[in-house]
C-alpha cells in the first residue's frame, strides 16, 4: 500500500503543474501567521511534513531561517521544489519518506503539517505518526487538516476529516492546544475547501 501511495504521488507531481492540483498556495499565509506567532529564532529547527513542492520553504528561506527540513513521500515533488529554488535548495535538508516510517535523531522546534495528517485513515498510521511526532518535536506543532465541512477526498484518495475537539483528542497525550482557526482554501480551480488549522505546544515532562 505504501508503494502504491508513493507511486500515486510521484505520478501527480510528475504529470501535473501547480495550477492543476487543489492544494497549491502562492502564499501560505495561514502557515506563516502561525509560525510568526511563535517568535522563533532564525536558527530554529523547522520541518515541513508533506512539504513536497509547497512554497512555504521559499518564504522561510527569504525570512532568514537556516535550519529547514522538508519531508515528502514523493521524490518527484522534492525534485520540483529543488528545481524551483535552484542554488537555494542546498540550504535545505530534503527527506524522501512516508511520514509513518520517518526515522530521525533530530529534535524540531517547529513541526508544520498542512494536509498530510488527514491522509492517515487507519489507527496504525495515526499511531505511528503520533509516536514519531511526540519523539521528534521539542516545542511547537502546526497541523492543517480538512474540517468536518471540508472534502472527504483529495487527489482521489480518502481522507479523515477533523473537528477541533477530535484533533485535540488525537494529540493530547504529548501536546497542549494553543489555538485553532477555520479557513476556506480557494483552489486554483476556484473551488472552496474548508480547513482546520491548529497550533500545539509540546507538554513538558514532569
Amino acid at each position: 500500500m505504501k508503494d502504491s501511495q508513493k507511486a500515486h504521488w510521484d505520478d501527480v507531481y510528475t504529470n501535473k503543474t501547480p495550477d492543476q492540483v487543489s492544494w497549491t498556495q502562492a502564499v501560505p499565509r495561514t502557515s506563516l501567521d502561525f509560525i510568526h506567532g511563535f517568535q522563533l529564532s532564525k536558527n530554529a529547527s523547522i520541518i515541513d511534513i508533506g512539504g513536497g513542492d509547497s512554497n512555504l520553504v521559499d518564504f522561510l528561506l527569504q525570512e532568514g531561517f537556516v535550519n529547514i527540513t522538508v519531508l515528502d513521500i514523493s521524490a518527484a515533488a522534492i525534485q520540483k521544489a529543488k528545481a524551483r529554488l535552484g542554488a537555494k535548495s542546498e540550504l535545505v535538508k530534503w527527506v524522501v519518506s512516508d511520514i509513518t516510517e520517518f526515522k530521525t535523531n533530530e529534535h524540531f522546534d517547529l513541526w508544520h503539517d498542512r494536509a498530510t495528517f488527514h491522509f492517515l485513515t487507519s489507527k496504525s498510521q495515526i499511531a505511528a505518526y503520533l509516536q514519531i511526532a511526540g519523539r521528534a518535536i521539542n516545542n511547537y506543532m502546526v497541523v492543517g487538516t480538512f474540517s468536518e465541512n471540508g472534502p472527504d477526498k483529495c487527489s482521489g484518495l480518502p481522507i479523515k476529516q477533523y473537528t477541533e475537539v477530535q484533533l485535540q483528542s488525537q494529540l493530547k497525550k504529548d501536546f497542549e492546544k494553543i489555538r485553532c482557526i477555520s479557513e476556506d482554501h480557494i483552489t486554483p480551480f476556484q473551488t472552496r475547501q474548508n480547513f482546520l488549522f491548529c497550533s500545539f505546544k509540546k507538554q513538558s515532562i514532569n
